[in-house]
């Protein structure tokens, strides 16, 4: 049964795309002094640095069969590549986060220290709707770690630090700003990105973008790059989005999540002259079905609290553990009324 979605999101436009695995990022805390005029981001790299770790990456990568008939009858087959990513501390005993398309086909994980250690790592967990993994190593000793600060109070325009190793070159820290939240490049149904123009590459997968304190309050995942180069254009997982799928992972290694069972599209969009979603379609034997929701239902509110779109609708039954009762109130035929739904568990998690 698919899970409840918006509207089919176009794919991710040509020059869009994911981070491309390539190599290390370093990373910790500490504030930066601000000086007069541009701030000095020397003591705040300085103090992240240590936190931050290179991925290196084994997967075994499916070959396309050939068109001759000896190939044919070969078969595919398969070969394994090299990749890289970066990511960061986020627990002393070797707990380390990064992104999903950096660790989730991997057959072999190698974690590099700021110092030069290498450590063989396990993948805990993956989430592919938000792009998120958790790998484990077992240091020799207490390893510097960072924390997750809050990216709800970040503004356009304050400062933001990214650490990584772009392009394979080793440890690099960028500055720029937050040049937008709450971006949606269509990749999934939980897009709420931060924008940044601090440039970020090929390699940065999976690192940490900092705020002036120290704190991570985003992971880089994406760029927009007619080059394959830093445009000035990257996203960030927002650390409020990242931190209950982080802590669902190091609690099971998997992300659970409420669903309805349910397509939906914004009410605005279908002509309705008011914000809401609306039920385009309800599966056969859902939550959503033996609660009675119909297509062409508008949903206006969920426990009382305003859903002003599709995509909010999504996001606010997707943080209800399963087995929650909550309240929809809808528009049906132009009267207004309840209904208590039980949540269910989406389907397909990891």
């Amino acid at each position: 049964m698919p899970p409840i979605s918006p509207p089919e999101s176009p794919a991710l436009p040509r020059r869009l795309a994911l981070l491309l695995p390539l190599a290390a990022l370093p990373g910790c805390a500490g504030p930066a002094r601000a000086q007069r005029g541009l701030p000095d981001f020397a003591d705040l790299a300085e103090s992240v640095l240590p936190a931050v770790v290179s991925i290196q990456v084994t997967s075994r990568e499916e070959n396309e069969p050939r068109r001759s008939p000896v190939d044919r009858r070969r078969g595919g087959g398969s070969h394994l590549v090299q990749g890289a990513g970066s990511g960061f501390v986020i627990e002393p005993s070797g707990i380390i986060v990064t992104n999903g398309h950096v660790v989730g086909n991997a057959t072999r994980v190698v974690v590099t220290t700021q110092d030069g250690t290498e450590y063989p790592a396990r993948v805990m967990g993956v989430d592919d709707l938000t792009d998120l993994a958790l790998v484990k190593i077992t240091p020799r000793g207490t390893l510097n770690a960072v924390s997750l600060g809050a990216s709800s109070s970040m503004r356009v325009g304050q400062w933001v630090l990214a650490a990584g190793n772009p392009f394979g070159l080793g440890g690099s820290v960028t500055a720029g700003i937050v040049s937008a939240r709450g971006r949606d490049i269509g990749a999934g149904p939980f897009d709420d990105f931060i924008q940044t123009d601090a440039p970020i590459n090929p390699g940065n997968s999976g690192g940490p973008l900092f705020n002036m304190a120290g704190e991570v309050i985003g992971i880089n995942t994406a760029i927009y790059s007619p080059s394959g180069a830093s445009a000035g254009i990257g996203f960030a997982v927002p650390s409020d989005l990242a931190k209950p799928v982080i802590e669902a992972l190091i609690r099971g290694g998997r992300v659970e999540r409420g669903w309805l069972g349910v397509s939906v599209a914004d009410a605005e969009e279908q002509g309705r002259g008011r914000r809401g979603a609306v039920i385009m379609g309800v599966e056969r034997n859902s939550p959503a079905a033996r609660a009675g929701l119909r297509q062409g239902d508008l949903v206006t509110a969920l426990n009382g609290e305003a859903v002003a779109t599709s995509r909010a609708l999504v996001r606010g039954v997707a943080v209800l553990p399963p087995g929650e009762t909550v309240r929809l109130t809808l528009l049906r035929g132009g009267r207004q009324q309840e209904i208590a739904v039980q949540i269910g568990r989406r389907p397909n998690e990891g």
